[in-house]
């Protein structure tokens, strides 16, 4: 028992170290989703990201290089990777994150980018936006700042369907902390109450 459940840990932990190998290599490609399915024949990895340009690159080369790390440096055999373009970016809350991060190191202002972001994300249809900012904000010491828009869920059943990114910039003065969570269009309403019809049975006399 103790080995299975050990088993199963290291392959989580494992699984774990090669998502976040493959988007710090891929960082510019802003990463939103990485699928990973084994099989006796080999390791099937889907990305799924906002420029699939940069993934495969010129000729295919760097896609090549990326399965080739993988399998030197994970130990996977016969490894295949696909991309898949994110049809809107604006509702997944990794890329956004990413997003956010990105704007913030090449100097634009982090309260700024924060409202850029919420409406973007709000006009792309989502139900609820909330963006957190972390760090030395405005002096020495850290604190953080909060960006919402429409509806969140926080707890209960309708908070599973609420989607998070997370993404960090070093900047001079400290890490920045940047944290995105989306309520999607698809998702059903707190409000809404389903009221199932009841059928009258006449019997004959």
């Amino acid at each position: 028992m103790v080995t299975t459940v050990s088993k199963i840990l290291q392959k989580s932990f494992r699984r774990g170290e090669l998502i976040e190998f493959i988007k710090s290599r891929l960082r510019d490609a802003l990463v939103g989703d990485i699928s990973i399915t084994t099989s006796p024949i080999g390791t099937n990895i889907i990305i799924y990201c906002m420029k699939p340009g940069l993934v495969i690159g010129t000729r295919g080369r760097t896609i090549k290089s990326l399965q080739e790390e993988v399998e030197r440096r994970f130990g996977f055999e016969n490894v295949q990777i696909s991309v898949s373009e994110i049809e809107v970016p604006e509702l997944n809350a990794e890329v956004m994150a990413q997003r956010i991060a990105q704007a913030i190191a090449s100097g634009v202002r982090w309260r700024r980018v924060s409202f850029w972001a919420l409406r973007r994300i709000m006009d792309a249809g989502a139900v609820g936006a909330e963006i957190v900012i972390s760090g030395k904000l405005t002096s020495a010491r850290s604190r953080s700042e909060k960006f919402t828009a429409g509806l969140i869920p926080k707890s209960g059943e309708f908070a599973k369907y609420v989607r998070v990114g997370i993404a960090h910039v070093q900047l001079a003065t400290g890490i920045y902390g940047v944290k995105v969570k989306i309520y999607p269009a698809n998702a059903p309403l707190p409000e809404q109450v389903n009221v199932a019809e009841k059928k009258e049975v006449v019997e004959a006399g």
